[in-house]
């Protein structure tokens, strides 16, 4: 049976530096931006690219990992409904995922763009044994404290300034939605928040409404 391999440890022997301000509060509760150093709570796009991009050139998983983020990214999935995603809930003929949402959340049907029902093929292709689609190499599905790892390793290697965790791509998204003018109706809908409270934090801060402004 394959061994599972998990995250070194630093040089000095000690626990790594990078993962113990994203993974150091277990149990404690999600901290504030201020305790971890983080000057915002989302990825901008670019921030987003740069995390795939070094992803895939970290680990033995490479395809998995970038492929991860991605659709994290996409569908604005929190950490356990990336992590617990079955190819079931998605239809490749369809070019369709089945999101279904935690926390009370509403479920629904996103569309898969190329790119990444591409990348999802070929995840496919790699792991072909498991009904998860991001495993490991016993074919269960990852952990929350492994997806908090390769991201936050990530988000490290891809010198982004402040330690990266699985939500910030789901703020990241819901942001993005904003600034595009996506109604806030609609981003509700599409990351399952049932109250709309919960979706105003992205229309609130986004620059959509004072563009042109000064022309």
């Amino acid at each position: 049976m394959a061994k599972i391999v998990d995250f070194p440890a630093n040089r000095q022997g000690g626990p790594d530096p990078v993962l113990l301000k994203v993974t150091g509060n277990a149990g404690r509760g999600r901290r504030t931006n201020a305790e971890i150093g983080r000057i915002r709570d989302h990825l901008t796009p670019d921030e987003v690219k740069a995390l795939i991009k070094a992803a895939g050139e970290l680990g033995r998983h490479r395809t998995r990992d970038r492929t991860l983020i991605l659709v994290a990214y996409r569908h604005g999935l929190r950490v356990s409904e990336v992590a617990n995603l079955r190819w079931d809930q998605i239809d490749f003929k369809a070019a369709r995922l089945h999101v279904n949402r935690l926390k009370g959340g509403t479920p629904a049907t996103h569309p898969i763009e190329g790119d990444e029902l591409r990348a999802l093929r070929k995840l496919k292709r790699a792991y072909p044994d498991s009904s998860f689609v991001f495993t490991t190499e016993r074919g269960g599905p990852l952990t929350r404290s492994t997806v908090n790892k390769l991201i936050a390793r990530a988000g490290h290697r891809a010198k982004i300034s402040f330690p990266v965790t699985p939500h910030q791509l789901r703020h990241a998204c819901g942001y993005y939605l904003a600034n595009r003018g996506v109604p806030t109706r609609t981003i509700q809908a599409y990351l399952g928040h049932g109250n709309i409270s919960n979706t105003q934090r992205y229309t609130a801060l986004s620059d959509a409404a004072f563009k042109n402004l000064w022309s």
